[in-house]
């Protein structure tokens, strides 16, 4: 029986990649309406690219669903640091989901938990049987990479992807997928506003993780390490194991969704209504190339 070719796609990340690379100008599209559509816009560009590029069987569209999750629950000041999304990209939200539904592709998300814990759920359980891959221009989604799951992160420009499986990632990174989240918790990470170890950097958290292969290790050779770095380890460790905590995907969401219902089979009046309402009859010829 052919494998599935599943891809995941990590919706926040195209909608406000989309917006911004068309709005850092200061030029915003909109449609006859009055409504804001350059995120959608380029989110639609981005997505019938990786369509036509990695041509999947089946898609599905994660999301955040709203800005609070159980790692606030752990830690009130995650990615407290996170500014309000433009005003021109709030009515966008619900309208991109609406774009992605007229593909007949499902739209996954899960209050209290990321867009990133939906896809890891839904990459370890499709990746038993199937092929996985997560687009997505996160580079903490690294960590999912397996036997039957790659990561494409996009590139700068349209249509250029760094393309993730277990081997080459581990050739180029010089660490296993699953080390990442070592690596977070000794460095911490600014953009999500987590500490880790104050004064260890991307350098040295490399090296120790290369020589203890994780945070249990270097904590069980801890008379090995030097002074300063053992210090500020000793100094650290709740904020160290927190991090860690909080870096790690969740890969157990409580969700559903029928693989089934994903399969890729666009009905191109559904799309061509959407497209008419939104003004993006130009991007219908990229649809035509998929269907």
């Amino acid at each position: 029986m052919d494998k599935k070719n599943i891809m995941l796609v990590d919706g926040m990340a195209l909608l406000f990649r989309g917006f911004f690379a068309t709005s850092f100008t200061g030029n915003y599209m909109f449609n006859s309406k009055g409504t804001p559509t350059n995120g959608i816009f380029g989110f639609m560009r981005y997505f019938l690219n990786a369509v036509e590029t990695f041509g999947p069987t089946h898609v599905i569209c994660c999301w955040d669903m709203g800005s609070k999750t159980f790692r606030n629950d752990k830690y009130e000041f995650y990615k407290a640091n996170r500014s309000a999304p433009p005003e021109e990209l709030i009515p966008q939200f619900d309208l991109i989901k609406e774009t992605v539904e007229s593909f007949g592709v499902p739209n996954i998300g899960v209050e209290g938990y990321e867009a990133d814990d939906c896809m890891g759920t839904l990459a370890k359980l499709y990746g038993k049987n199937d092929h996985v891959l997560i687009l997505t221009g996160d580079q903490d989604i690294l960590q999912l990479v397996d036997d039957n799951i790659k990561v494409a992160i996009m590139k700068k420009g349209q249509g250029n992807y760094a393309v993730y499986h277990k081997e080459n990632f581990e050739e180029e990174k010089g660490i296993t997928p699953l080390q990442i989240v070592d690596m977070k918790g000794l460095m911490g990470d600014p953009s999500d506003n987590y500490p880790g170890v104050k004064g260890i950097g991307e350098k040295t958290a490399l090296k120790l993780i290369k020589q203890y292969g994780n945070v249990d290790g270097i904590l069980n050779h801890m008379n090995d390490l030097s002074n300063g770095i053992r210090k500020k380890i000793e100094e650290n460790l709740d904020a160290l194991h927190l991090s860690r905590e909080l870096a790690q995907i969740f890969c157990e969401v409580p969700l559903n969704c029928d693989l089934d219902e994903a399969r890729w089979k666009v009905d191109i009046n559904n799309v061509s209504q959407k497209f008419e309402e939104l003004e993006f009859k130009n991007l219908l010829t990229q649809v035509d190339k998929i269907v």
